[in-house]
């Protein structure tokens, strides 16, 4: 799985973070960006509902 955050939509609304904290956090902007080696997901499950949850589909899941 690849995650990536496309940071000139992302809005720092938070979602990502609240609903798969193992793999995204926030900068000190607000803005949604993925834990230090967690670009494929580390297997968390909630990483494509993390994705559905962005109100400005920032987000995107490849297999």
């Amino acid at each position: 799985m690849n995650i990536s955050i496309d940071g000139d939509r992302c809005i720092g609304s938070g979602q990502c973070a609240l609903t798969a904290p193992g793999v995204f956090t926030q900068d000190d902007d607000g803005f949604s960006e993925l834990l230090p080696g967690r670009a494929d997901g580390g297997g968390d499950p909630m990483v494509r509902e993390a994705a559905r949850a962005c109100p400005v589909q920032a987000i995107s899941v490849e297999d």
